[in-house]
């Protein structure tokens, strides 16, 4: 009877740390395995702070289905949700609420589509020291770096681009990858996908590259401040759009800012721990206590491409999140602000919608107005 290898992975309750095990499964049918087909299981949340000690048991419930491309022949990665009973999702389970936000009537209407950029950095095995830099000092200031070549500026190019290709070979929708601006950082972008594939896919990917980095032996950081100084730190911006936003419905792009604006001070306490050391108002961040927003203007909270500027439809850019952000939690809760709650009204900041419609589409003299809480 044929056998499969499939790798269970799942939120563990440290820091939204990934944990897995494997599990042999016999399959005698010739059509390929699918998620209903992959049984249940369980583990001990005692040891990954989801449980005490006395229940201790934490169900597996298979969710998405993926190729292993570590193992091939048939092997499958399969991403799990938890729950601490049938009906209890465990601790760091945020894919429970992105299920009901995304199956509401009016988000099934205007199909959310998101895209994840997700910055990370290479350090060696000490865990101080980014690969390409020195162990005593600093390499060269930043202007080199971003997508750069030649071996001293794309350091950790191989590796990059092993996980590009091992995402792919998985079936995750990687849109890209480039070297990033601080020796040593990169980033790849997951996306365009619907609300639920995009927290699943980046989850696999961040699996696909800690196993990467065992390969490497190095250390993969997702840290939002990973050096201080004068030093860029890493995010995950989220690419957003809807329906009508892509459509061009007549103040929806101005609608989803109305949102995110009167939202800024609960979403910040979403967008990753740690974020306070990157957002400063420096190194293409904008200030943690302030929203913004400006056209191809990456020193705000919300970039609007020039594209969008120009055709009135598209996606905007929300820099605000940092590079250890929940997925599930972030793009709910984006959606949520942007679609579930009714924003229509004046907002709390004097801008009205003709003004924020005036600031973003003004084919001149492009301005960032900033708006204050």
């Amino acid at each position: 009877m044929p056998i499969i290898i499939a790798e269970y992975i799942w939120i563990g309750g440290n820091n939204y740390d990934l944990r897995s095990k494997s599990r042999t499964l016999m399959w005698d049918k010739e059509t390929p395995i699918r998620i209903n087909d992959i049984p249940q299981w369980n583990y001990d949340g005692s040891s990954t702070n989801q449980a005490n000690g006395e229940n201790s048991e934490v169900l597996l419930i298979p969710v998405s289905l993926y190729k292993d491309p570590f193992r091939g022949g048939g092997s499958i990665l399969v991403l799990c949700e938890t729950f601490s009973d049938a009906k209890t999702p465990a601790k760091n389970n945020n894919r429970a609420n992105s299920r009901l936000m995304f199956n509401k009537e009016i988000v099934q209407k205007e199909i959310p589509l998101f895209g994840l950029e997700q910055e990370y950095t290479l350090f060696q095995k000490d865990k101080k020291t980014p690969l390409g830099w020195p162990e005593e000092g600093f390499p060269e200031e930043q202007g080199p770096y971003y997508c750069g070549v030649g071996y001293d500026n794309a350091v950790g190019r191989k590796i990059a681009n092993d996980h590009y290709r091992i995402c792919l070979d998985a079936g995750l929708i990687v849109s890209g990858i480039n070297a990033e601006v601080m020796k040593g950082q990169w980033e790849y972008q997951i996306g365009p996908c619907s609300l639920m594939d995009i927290g699943d896919q980046m989850w696999i990917s961040r699996y696909i590259m800690y196993r990467i980095s065992e390969l490497y032996e190095v250390y993969v950081s997702f840290d939002p401040k990973p050096i201080e100084g004068d030093w860029n730190g890493s995010g995950c911006h989220v690419n957003y759009s809807t329906l009508s936003m892509r459509t061009g419905v007549e103040n929806s792009i101005e609608k989803t800012v109305f949102g995110l604006s009167n939202s800024h001070k609960d979403l910040i306490k979403i967008y990753g721990e740690g974020n306070e050391r990157r957002m400063t108002g420096k190194h293409e961040t904008s200030k943690l206590e302030e929203f913004s927003y400006g056209v191809a203007n990456r020193k705000c909270s919300i970039r609007i491409p020039i594209n969008t500027m120009i055709s009135k439809s598209g996606y905007i850019e929300d820099r605000r999140p940092a590079s250890n952000i929940d997925p599930y939690l972030v793009t709910a809760s984006v959606v949520d602000v942007t679609i579930i709650k009714n924003y229509d009204q004046e907002p709390e900041y004097e801008n009205s919608i003709s003004e924020i419609n005036k600031n973003i589409f003004q084919n001149e003299n492009i301005k960032l107005e900033k708006i204050e809480e």
